[in-house]
């Protein structure tokens, strides 16, 4: 698995009856999504959030942030014309901002 953690345009739509991320764009192409593999949510962690390093006395990025900070990750095959070049992305959404990231290609 390679990482990556840059942001991403998403076209939400329907995949295979599920509503989800339908197209992205990564580094000035277009992607297809074919299929959902997967998805689930993570949970920050609470114990190094902004409000917690506050309270420790920590000055670094004491900004008062969400203490909670979820993201659904999306693991989809994706290709950016032939099925033959398909390939496993996870796509993570940030529920507090909006934003789209590509964190990893899946080799």
């Amino acid at each position: 698995m390679r990482r990556y953690d840059e942001q991403i345009d998403v076209r939400p739509g329907l995949v295979a009856g599920t509503d989800g991320p339908a197209q992205f764009v990564w580094r000035r192409r277009l992607w297809r999504v074919t299929e959902v593999q997967t998805r689930w949510v993570e949970t920050a962690d609470w114990w190094n959030s902004p409000q917690v390093r506050a309270a420790r006395g920590d000055s670094e990025d004491a900004d008062g942030g969400d203490l909670l900070r979820e993201e659904e990750i999306w693991r989809v095959v994706a290709s950016p014309g032939r099925e033959r070049d398909a390939g496993v992305y996870e796509l993570a959404h940030a529920w507090g901002s909006g934003r789209w990231m590509l964190r990893a290609v899946v080799d």
